[in-house]
């Protein structure tokens, strides 16, 4: 029986996990994709397998697993409280770095629809006031933003569908040339662009970590996660793929609104402006799922007792507000630090870490699979194989994200390590009074 908690279903749990992807790609990520033209295909290739092998496995351990905390919790049963540890901190610098990313690109937008907002200090201000409203919305209660991400994806999925119909019939052979304007071979080239393309398909495991809000977990979870990667890898790569064939790639590598220039060159000024209202539309419908998110991950670590006890504290609505409040914070602190260059420079580097945070996760809650399917009476070959393929799947994306976003995320994640010993001592007593 579904009680109060309960407050996400099926088609909720799966607006969760589209929202959040098709809201954490399709806005710039084409400017960011540009310097590679059509051969980004080749990434798309290798991101969308990898995505559903990693949407298999997380269907898979929540089906066994429904347990709140998505890929924390998993790493956290086969391995540990150690590696539970560092695998939620790791995601939780995944999360709020997708907020400064998703708040970036809203920017982006706005400034698409006002030119005066197009400047380095009024487009940090737009992002940053678009996330703390997302996250007063979100201090209401998970049942209130699961309503409103529903509503919110079902208005973002008309635009893009309009732009896949309309622009691909507009495509020719010259859309195609030059195919890879980088120069380099193909096995760099797919490497990069699929850690860029990862980002675009990043949140299929978001349904998970909600558990203990969603109606009938081990049946809803993995049907939401699949249904919703299937859904979001098809619309943003076909939209992603019409805007690199429409819109010159010199121009495109540098624009705030790729899918506003898409619409202007089809439809004329009018529609260009629709268009970026529609993308700021749907970044706050992504902001939103994050955010949700963004206090999930905490919540569930303080829950088992590896992080601070306060951020297992709820209001009356059943909402983490510390989790919130300090992940908004970190991702402000992310987008004032890097609003130095261009808006595209802030959102690829924001993305990128994201991404590095992300993928160890996602890599550990593969090789938890593995480990957990060999332990079990009748271990499944095929689970076998889908956790394999996915662990050297996650490998690969994770070295694509460059060293850059690898050092940092290499930095944050020691920053975090002095928190899990301090808990565990905090811990102690408990357990020896217990």
């Amino acid at each position: 029986m579904t009680t109060g908690r309960r407050a996400l279903g099926l088609w909720s749990a799966t607006a969760l996990v589209v929202g959040n992807m098709i809201g954490s790609g399709v806005f710039l990520l084409p400017a960011s994709l540009a310097p590679y033209g059509q051969a980004s295909l080749y990434g798309w290739i290798l991101s969308a397998t990898g995505a559903l092998l990693l949407a298999g496995v997380f269907a898979s351990l929540a089906r066994r697993h429904p347990v709140a905390g998505g890929p924390y919790a998993y790493a956290r049963i086969a391995f540990g409280d150690f590696t539970g540890f560092v695998m939620a901190w790791s995601y939780w610098i995944s999360v709020w770095c997708a907020v400064a990313a998703i708040a970036v690109a809203f920017a982006g937008s706005m400034a698409a629809i006002f030119p005066a907002l197009a400047a380095p200090v009024r487009e940090a201000a737009c992002a940053l006031i678009v996330l703390w409203l997302g996250t007063a919305f979100n201090l209401a209660g998970v049942r209130t933003a699961g309503i409103a991400q529903l509503a919110v994806t079902i208005l973002k999925f008309l635009p893009l569908f309009v732009v896949i119909a309309v622009g691909a019939s507009r495509l020719d052979a010259q859309s195609f040339t030059p195919f890879n304007p980088s120069g380099q071979g193909w096995l760099p080239v797919t490497t990069a662009t699929a850690a860029l393309a990862l980002w675009a398909l990043q949140g299929m495991e978001c349904a998970t970590i909600p558990a203990e809000h969603v109606a009938d977990a081990k049946r809803t979870i993995p049907r939401a996660t699949l249904l919703g990667v299937a859904l979001a890898a098809v619309v943003t790569i076909a939209a992603c793929t019409v805007a690199l064939g429409l819109v010159p790639l010199d121009r495109l590598k540098d624009s705030t609104a790729p899918f506003a220039d898409v619409a202007t060159k089809l439809w004329g000024e009018g529609a260009g402006v629709a268009m970026a209202a529609a993308m700021a539309v749907s970044c706050v419908g992504a902001l939103n799922g994050w955010i949700l998110v963004q206090g999930q991950i905490p919540y569930a670590a303080a829950c088992d007792g590896l992080f601070p006890a306060c951020f297992a504290k709820t209001d009356a609505n059943g909402t983490p507000r510390i989790g919130l409040v300090i992940g908004s914070a970190l991702a402000t602190l992310l987008v004032v630090a890097n609003f130095t260059g261009s808006l595209v420079a802030v959102f690829t580097a924001s993305i990128l870490l994201a991404t590095a945070a992300a993928l160890l996760p996602y890599a550990f809650s593969a090789a938890a699979m593995l480990r957990l399917e060999s332990r079990a009476p009748r271990p499944s070959a095929w689970r076998l194989l889908v956790a394999a393929l996915a662990l050297v799947y996650g490998l690969w994306a994770l070295v694509g994200t460059g060293a850059e976003a690898l050092l940092w995320g290499a930095g944050l994640l020691l920053a975090g390590v002095p928190f899990h010993f301090m808990q565990r001592r905090a811990n102690r007593p408990a357990r020896t009074a217990a």
